[in-house]
């Protein structure tokens, strides 16, 4: 590399950031399946009870936990994308080192609550492997197993939370 050559791969900043926004374009993919498998479900599910005119067991409460997944694990690509709600008009009045801080305090305290919901979330997976807890219908699944996408979930979102951090201290997209 030359001098006043500079790559993406060169600063670690910007690594970070890359790596992070990876592993929430995964968790897009993931999200992105769960949804396709519980549209599958639900057609199986409308197939079994309405043409076959039998009773379904595990169908309903497998796509309410797939949703639920697809919900919780797809927060980091949605936050990658910028695509939760948000109020634009006193940042775009604002010059742009004042938008950079109002930005990172604005993920910094998304993070801090984020961080409670992730400790909670975590507490509550661990409860349920820990007791063995099950759902209380014919099928009953494990309840670890819904209740893990809790602390990933908003982990992850924490991380993406933090790339985009990283991305305004090193003057990027805004």
């Amino acid at each position: 590399m030359t001098e006043g050559t500079t790559t993406a791969s060169a600063n670690p900043l910007r690594v970070i950031s890359r790596t992070i926004g990876a592993i929430s374009t995964l968790c897009g993919i993931i999200a992105a399946t769960l949804i396709l498998v519980s549209v599958i479900v639900t057609c199986q599910m409308i197939f079994v009870r309405f043409v076959l005119g039998v009773s379904t067991i595990w169908q309903t409460e497998f796509v309410t936990y797939m949703m639920i997944g697809a919900t919780l694990i797809g927060l980091p690509y949605v936050q990658k994308l910028r695509g939760h709600v948000n109020v634009d008009l006193v940042p775009n009045l604002l010059p742009a080192g004042a938008r950079r801080v109002l930005m990172a305090g604005v993920a910094l305290l998304s993070v801090a609550v984020l961080a409670v919901m992730a400790y909670y979330g975590y507490e509550l997976f661990h409860l349920a492997y820990v007791r063995g807890w099950t759902s209380d219908t014919v099928w009953g699944p494990p309840l670890w197993i819904p209740y893990v996408t809790l602390p990933v979930g908003f982990g992850l979102f924490i991380l993406q939370l933090l790339a985009d951090i990283l991305d305004a201290l090193d003057g990027r997209d805004l």
